[in-house]
């Protein structure tokens, strides 16, 4: 599921745009008319949308942990599920196949990463920028995004432990979200499609690897992660990491 919609709205357009020069100039660096220049309309006309600068920020981290949560929920639901035939109430649904909904959680992870770049950089660098209570409603849903992923990942290797499980969500979403240094695609890099196939292939090998039994090295037992809590962005250890590192 992507995150992004088939025919945005005036105040979607205006956020994608806000998003782009933000990531590209940091956000004191991008004035109110810039951005209304950028989607045709006044400076003073995207107050009619937003309050601001911090009102716009605050709309695209938010957002973007909600729908990247959201459509997390919505693959593992579907994933795998048969369908019910109109007038048929007693066929019962397959459960899905964790194999299914791990596959379906990484495409979606991916269209992300390729097509809402901006966003990636844009958490890296100006997420302490947002409210205490934006931020930390940021740090809730991504919470319970990589939650959801470590779930169905022990689904798949039940004999892997919770740590291990965590620790091997946040190095594939840091593998995925590597793509704001990828640069523009024709210069020496895949194309879009290639790279999609790509990063489908690096992300189920890593998470293959946590059925190697061979793959831990001597004198580290597989449950020591589970002494270190994990941290944020900023290495603060109470918060829990972002899907966006």
């Amino acid at each position: 599921m992507s995150t992004r919609t088939a025919a945005p709205t005036r105040r979607e357009q205006i956020l994608k745009e806000a998003a782009r020069l933000f990531a590209e100039r940091g956000f004191h660096g991008v004035g109110v008319d810039e951005i209304g220049a950028a989607v045709g309309i006044s400076g003073p006309g995207l107050y009619r949308h937003f309050a601001g600068k911090d009102a716009m920020l605050a709309e695209l981290l938010v957002g973007i942990s909600g729908r990247l949560l959201e459509g997390g929920r919505q693959r593992v639901r579907g994933a795998g599920a048969a369908p019910r035939p109109m007038g048929a109430p007693g066929v019962t649904p397959v459960a899905p196949d964790p194999d299914a909904v791990l596959a379906s959680l990484i495409d979606g992870h991916i269209d992300f990463a390729l097509d809402d770049r901006p966003l990636i950089t844009l958490h890296d660098r100006e997420l302490d920028r947002l409210r205490d209570s934006d931020r930390k409603l940021v740090r809730q849903l991504q919470r319970q995004y990589v939650e959801l992923w470590v779930g169905v990942v022990r689904e798949v290797h039940p004999g892997v432990p919770e740590a291990q499980a965590r620790g091997a969500v946040h190095a594939v979403f840091g593998l995925l979200n590597s793509t704001p240094h990828l640069g523009s695609y024709g210069t020496g890099l895949p194309g879009r499609t290639a790279m999609e196939s790509l990063l489908r292939r690096l992300a189920h090998g890593a998470f293959a690897a946590l059925g190697d039994p061979g793959g831990e090295p001597a004198g580290e037992p597989a449950g020591d992660c589970a002494r270190e809590p994990a941290g944020d962005l900023s290495g603060n250890r109470d918060e829990g990491h972002s899907p966006y590192t």
